[in-house]
């Protein structure tokens, strides 16, 4: 199985623009992240796109502030999830910091995403805060941070 991790781009979302909800999940919207896209020549964000053969997969997006990057979201398609490709976008955006030349990545997960949770401390994420009922009112989010040396 042989991934690729680019750059995305207008057209990447617009491929999988009709299918984000049902194949991905309910985060962000379409118009949302095409206004990313289109002002992240202007703005510290960036998107990757993970592409099995030319099927989009994955993608991440980042925002730098300064020295660190938070990470807004890892999105793995529902039926290719468990294969390793959130691991795989998760050091690309580690490598990627790290070229940048960033101190921290910060990042806010679900506290019932035990596996994205998993997946974090995995990489040596470590817990530093709570948002209370930060999704939707109800659920809490957990922020976690790596240091890089």
């Amino acid at each position: 199985m042989k991934i690729c991790i680019s750059k995305m781009t207008l057209k990447d979302l617009n491929i999988i623009k009709d299918s984000l909800f049902q194949d991905f999940d309910d985060f962000w919207t379409y118009n949302i992240l095409k206004q990313e896209l289109e002002n992240s020549q202007n703005s510290n964000s960036q998107y990757f796109v993970a592409k099995l053969e030319k099927e989009i997969i994955a993608f991440v997006g980042i925002l730098t502030i300064i020295d660190e990057v938070n990470i807004m979201n890892i999105v793995v398609k529902k039926n290719s999830r468990r294969l390793g490709i959130g691991s795989l976008l998760l050091e690309k955006v580690i490598h990627f910091s790290k070229l940048q030349k960033s101190k921290l990545i910060t990042l806010e997960v679900n506290e019932k995403n035990i596996p994205a949770i998993n997946l974090y401390k995995k990489y040596n994420f470590k817990q530093v805060g709570l948002r209370k009922k930060y999704y939707n009112n109800t659920d809490n989010a957990i922020l976690m941070s790596l240091e890089l040396n």
